[in-house]
């Protein structure tokens, strides 16, 4: 089975959401780089990793960790992720596909 060569879009994803690709849009919301209505749906895999680019550049100014954003970016951290968090554990996500090999 081939894997698509087109992005899904972050309403269409599996575990509602809470995938690697569904993390990286978010944060790229969070650091301003798309608005927080672009779901990438339709996007091609080199414009996914072309925002992993700039997201991960926008995170290598914080030493990579939340608590050190600066205190705009730490509530709009928290406000698009806790979001995202309820969404998808109404979705029936549980976290636990995260930490199953922690077992």
């Amino acid at each position: 089975m081939t894997k698509p060569n087109i992005y899904v879009g972050l309403n269409n994803e599996i575990n509602g959401g809470m995938t690697t690709i569904g993390k990286l849009i978010r944060d790229a919301w969070v650091f301003g780089l798309i608005p927080e209505t672009e779901t990438c749906e339709g996007w091609n895999l080199a414009g996914i990793d072309a925002l992993l680019d700039k997201v991960n550049a926008e995170w290598d100014k914080y030493g990579c960790l939340v608590s050190h954003l600066p205190e705009e970016l730490l509530q709009r951290h928290q406000k698009i992720h806790d979001a995202a968090i309820d969404k998808a554990r109404a979705a029936g996500w549980s976290g636990e596909v995260e930490t199953d090999d922690e077992k």
